[in-house]
């Protein structure tokens, strides 16, 4: 079997499977949508005035289908876009650009920026918890937008440990945002302890039947205003902090494997007097956030 199997996704766009962390790269309703909605749409990039820099820093660039919905967005010009992207494998970005279902996607002129940031130095390839120490000074408290796209917690707990998600954090400006597609309480509740206030993201009016009860979560170091696509924290949202699925995910040295991480969470979880996530679905009905 493939490491990395080609996916039509469930709006018709392109995305990726991949064996080693037993995932598709994005949501089955689709990777345009995700993209759209739990990344740009919840960035509001009307809080920026016309001619300004917006400074990002994309984890996990993956096929590169944030990043393009990102420069689709600005393509008026209204805003300048200074742009880091961290990621691991180049595969998928290399497939993705050579597929012809991909590059319809989007105009001639994304596809031709797409390709040359993710050719440019400010693309650095290897171990984000690494190479993201050659953006901490530069960065730091000046980046308006942290975009957070790795595999699942479960699947890759190295880039949602609350050490990784502290150093995201400390690159924010004061009004910046840590956009990410999770809702688990683990990442929520590291954020939360850092100093950052959440928020929700809203589903859309697009969403199929019986669809998710969050797109994501932002979070940032100034309060959240509530918005046609973000909301405070719901109640059932609060008490999902309380529960033993916000045990947080650790790695103090950042070294340690994926297997190590979750043994030593594993252990907390065991260890938690807290009440079971189990429990807290049973009570509100619904099912386990990505």
């Amino acid at each position: 079997m493939p490491e990395l199997t080609t996916l039509r996704s469930g709006d018709g766009s392109f995305s990726l499977h991949s064996a080693r962390f037993g995932e598709a790269f994005h949501a089955a309703d689709g990777a345009l949508r995700e993209a759209v909605a739990s990344f740009v749409a919840p960035a509001e990039l009307h809080r920026f005035p016309a001619g300004g820099v917006l400074r990002v820093v994309e984890v996990a660039v993956g096929t590169g289908t944030n990043t393009a919905a990102l420069i689709a967005a600005t393509g008026s010009g209204a805003l300048e876009l200074e742009w880091w992207g961290l990621e691991s494998d180049p595969e998928p970005l290399r497939i993705a650009l050579a597929a012809p279902a991909f590059r319809r996607q989007w105009c001639t002129a994304v596809v031709e920026r797409l390709e040359a940031w993710t050719a440019g130095p400010r693309l650095l390839w290897g171990d984000a918890r690494r190479r993201l120490g050659e953006l901490e000074t530069p960065l730091r408290g000046a980046c308006d937008l942290v975009l957070l796209d790795a595999f699942s917690p479960r699947r890759c707990p190295e880039l949602w440990t609350v050490e990784f998600l502290g150093r995201l954090t400390q690159l924010l400006a004061p009004g910046g945002r840590l956009v990410t597609y999770s809702a688990a309480a683990a990442v929520r509740g590291a954020l939360r302890d850092t100093g950052l206030h959440l928020a929700n993201v809203l589903p859309t009016g697009a969403e199929p039947p019986g669809g998710r009860w969050s797109r994501g979560t932002v979070a940032s170091p100034t309060p959240l205003s509530p918005s046609p696509r973000l909301r405070p924290l719901t109640a059932m949202e609060r008490e999902h902090l309380a529960c033993r699925a916000a045990v947080p995910y650790r790695d103090p040295g950042q070294v340690a494997t994926a297997a190590e991480i979750m043994a030593t969470r594993d252990r907390e979880v065991k260890a938690s007097a807290a009440a079971s996530s189990g429990s807290w679905r049973r009570r509100w009905g619904i099912g386990s956030g990505r």
